[in-house]
């Protein structure tokens, strides 16, 4: 067995895990779209943010995937299961800038507000791996909205 913890909560923390992932990859690619598409004055800073902001996000979804694997469950992995699974909007290429960066601080509050209960009902299976892994996930995001945020003033 690859955990302590009973089957039944294995199988719910890892099938809420999956939204977390799907809108992991649905981040990345918003992250995506702005780095490559943002313009203007605020170009420099909002670039480079950006691609700190991506680089991060690759591993920590494969991180992810892979804590629902351990959990005994089927990661998903395919566009469509994102697409059902998660609910952070597509960017608009054409957006203004701060229209892109307020994107992005709402994609980073969509997931922290999904991930808070999580982290309880993980301790409270003894999952302490899935709780720290989350709890980690959770500061990212936390701190990725105020540097965000500071950038619209």
């Amino acid at each position: 067995m690859a955990t302590d913890f009973n089957t039944d909560a294995k199988s719910k923390i890892a099938e809420a895990l999956k939204p977390v992932l799907a809108e992991s990859v649905q981040l990345y690619v918003l992250t995506q779209n702005v780095h490559w598409n943002v313009t203007g004055p605020m170009f420099q800073a909002v670039h480079s943010l950006t691609e700190e902001q991506y680089l991060e996000l690759a591993p920590a979804i494969d991180e992810i995937a892979e804590r629902i694997r351990t959990l005994g469950v089927k990661a998903p992995a395919s566009l469509g299961a994102f697409a059902k699974l998660g609910s952070i909007k597509d960017g608009d290429e054409n957006a203004s800038t701060d229209d892109m960066v307020r994107s992005l601080v709402e994609a980073h509050s969509q997931i922290a507000s999904r991930i808070r209960p999580i982290i309880g009902t993980a301790g409270d299976a003894g999952d302490e791996v899935t709780a720290g892994l989350l709890t980690d996930r959770l500061t990212v995001h936390e701190k990725a909205q105020w540097m965000l945020r500071a950038m619209l003033g």
